[in-house]
């Protein structure tokens, strides 16, 4: 209290000068400055209850010029007030207050508009502001959201999403609406995204992604219903195009004339490894084989440094080659190539060598016929040691394979026999292995 007491009296020689300008004029002037430095003084020493009547008569005398800090400092109060409330109706005129203090400091300070905003909306969303009214929740978040658009927080962006979700859910928001709604917040996003790669904007757009397909919304007649007019009327531009290929995309609504036109269209115009990919999703799922490997080769190289979604690539490369082409030997190697990106795919990739390698014919004597296996089973064992949640699947597979291994009578003939080491190769494939026979 002294401290206070001494910091009065020594206001009172300057408050002269003091008593015009940002801090108003006559009177209220001299009590704006007064309560100003009291509730301050207050505030340093974290008593909120002695802070909170200066800085009330404060924010009644001061202009809002004054100072910024008397916003910022109001909301830390509000809280702390919210907090001592006894009752839900105090708490709601107190929140109410609170959320006042944002839009007043929004326009009397533009340049940190944005900021005010932002924590406007998680003050919204932390206190449950209008948990009973969620239409006008997801109204107040849009006019946030709106306004600060690529700056916007991603805790508010990810909320309002489910706002807009639970609603069509609730049959409160038509599905075009709700489509609307993800489309603005996925380009909010990536304009974000653009400039800063934020690790938590990229999980909010992650999160969101998931939003939009577990809300039942993305179906494709009415995806292709959205956006076909938005296509037609502005075919060349790239977020729309953007958001057309992605959405049709995850959705499987890989047979659409529009999804075909967008893909080709966006890849022509700005090709990636995004719309390399999905250009080979799209011949993929026409049985377009050669053309959609080609893609997809196209799409590793256009990776750059994300050796991670290069790796998943190869995977899916040696896949398709093995499933759709019958590619043996360039299967083998996709699959290789994954494991050097990313060791972290290994069993799986192990898990495809072996199927690759148990399925390929070879020719020659019966032991080279047969010794494909004892290889399929090598990567059997690799796969249940990389990833043991493959254990089961692996088990299995192995197990039907060695019934396939040579007899010990013909490894005998051919001048073998177990624990040696043999080369094996087929189909372009050549791996070293160890006999192992069946007595």
């Amino acid at each position: 209290m002294k401290k206070v007491a001494t910091l009065i009296l020594a206001l009172v020689a300057v408050l002269p000068a003091l008593a015009q300008g940002k801090y108003g004029s006559g009177q209220d002037s001299v009590d704006c400055v007064v309560n100003l430095s009291y509730y301050r003084e207050y505030l340093k020493q974290n008593d909120m209850a002695n802070a909170i009547s200066p800085w009330r008569k404060a924010i009644a005398k001061c202009p809002a010029s004054a100072s910024q800090n008397m916003f910022i400092d109001g909301c830390r109060l509000m809280r702390w007030e919210y907090s001592q409330a006894k009752d839900a109706a105090r708490r709601a005129e107190v929140l109410d207050s609170l959320l006042m203090l944002y839009d007043v400091r929004a326009e009397a300070y533009p340049k940190n508009a944005v900021t005010a905003m932002n924590n406007k909306a998680i003050d919204m969303l932390n206190y449950k502001w209008k948990s009973d009214d969620p239409k006008t929740l997801f109204a107040e978040l849009k006019k946030i959201v709106d306004m600060a658009a690529s700056k916007s927080s991603p805790m508010v962006l990810a909320n309002y999403m489910q706002t807009g979700v639970d609603l069509y859910k609730n049959g409160l928001l038509e599905a075009e609406s709700l489509m609307n709604t993800y489309t603005d917040i996925a380009g909010y996003a990536d304009a974000a995204l653009a400039e800063n790669a934020d690790g938590q904007m990229v999980g909010a757009k992650q999160d969101i992604e998931e939003m939009l397909g577990a809300s039942g919304v993305a179906s494709c007649d009415n995806l292709v219903g959205l956006f076909t007019p938005r296509y037609q009327a502005n075919p060349d531009d790239k977020a729309t195009l953007n958001t057309i290929v992605k959405l049709l995309g995850n959705s499987e609504c890989l047979d659409s004339d529009l999804y075909l036109s967008a893909v080709e269209k966006l890849h022509g115009m700005e090709p990636s490894a995004n719309t390399a990919y999905y250009l080979y999703k799209l011949y993929s799922s026409r049985d377009q084989n050669d053309d959609a490997a080609a893609t997809l080769v196209d799409a590793i190289e256009r990776c750059g440094d994300d050796v991670d979604k290069a790796a998943d690539y190869c995977f899916e490369l040696g896949s398709f080659y093995f499933k759709k082409q019958q590619k043996y030997a360039d299967a083998a190697s996709a699959a290789k190539k994954a494991i050097d990106l990313n060791p972290k795919l290994a069993g799986k990739c192990y898990l495809l060598l072996g199927t690759i390698w148990a399925s390929v014919n070879c020719g020659g004597n019966e032991l080279e016929r047969r010794a494909k296996y004892w290889v399929a089973v090598d990567y059997m064992s690799k796969a249940r040691e990389a990833d043991p949640s493959l254990a089961s699947e692996a088990d299995q597979l192995a197990g039907q394979y060695r019934r396939y291994f040579p007899q010990q009578a013909d490894a005998f003939m051919y001048d073998v026999q177990d624990g040696q080491a043999y080369t094996a190769g087929c189909g372009g494939l050549r791996e070293t292995t160890t006999v192992r026979t069946l007595k």
